[in-house]
């Protein structure tokens, strides 16, 4: 990972708590409005949801886990996996039922509730971690930073089809991003610490 990748995830953490406090206000309820009005009924963008979906998702772990397995014999990627796919989902809950925001009033409304948007977040968390090992085995600096950016906009999209939808609030979104972001910046730095501690007990 780039350097200023590190302290990006304190930035977004902080961007989190800055949501968590104030996303009932005025000013972010004017937000809100202001997003919605932009982005409700837009059928491009509400394509991207299905991406976000948890059973693709956890299609996409299961396959990328044992590529890591059969493949790349790389047992402390498949926990990197884990850790991002598996315990942020649950991170995402956890969150949720401490703040217990209701999603926007619309038909046939989701029960679940609203903030962090889950889609936003694992749609950070599954697309960075794909390029995230994408990088490690791709040897062409072009490719990877293709990868990159395609990772980057998928997720925005993801994030944005939910409010396209009225699913979420821009709010929740923008949180979802950040935590997830912060969440897999944490993993990172777990997986390259292991890796770091295997390079030195083998020199």
């Amino acid at each position: 990972m780039k350097k200023w990748a590190y302290p990006l995830a304190i930035v977004t953490g902080i961007i989190f708590i800055v949501m968590a406090f104030t996303y009932n206000t005025p000013t972010m309820n004017a937000l809100d409005d202001k997003i919605a009005t932009l982005l409700t009924g837009n059928e491009l963008i509400i394509v991207f949801h299905y991406i976000g979906e948890p059973i693709f998702v956890i299609a996409v772990g299961v396959i990328a886990f044992l590529y890591l397995w059969l493949r790349e014999r790389n047992y402390r990627g498949m926990v990197f996996i884990l850790l991002t796919f598996a315990a942020g989902t649950l991170l995402n809950q956890i969150l949720k039922r401490i703040f217990e925001r209701p999603r926007p009033e619309i038909v046939d409304q989701l029960t679940s509730y609203s903030f962090p948007s889950g889609h936003s977040m694992a749609g950070v968390l599954y697309l960075f971690t794909l390029a995230y090992i994408f990088s490690e085995i791709a040897k062409e600096k072009k490719k990877i930073q293709i990868v990159w950016i395609a990772a980057v906009l998928l997720a925005c999209l993801i994030g944005l089809s939910r409010i396209a939808e009225g699913r979420h609030f821009a709010t929740d979104v923008i949180a979802g991003w950040s935590m997830g972001y912060s969440w897999f910046i944490v993993c990172v730095v777990w997986y390259e610490s292991r890796k770091d501690n295997r390079q030195i007990m083998n020199t």
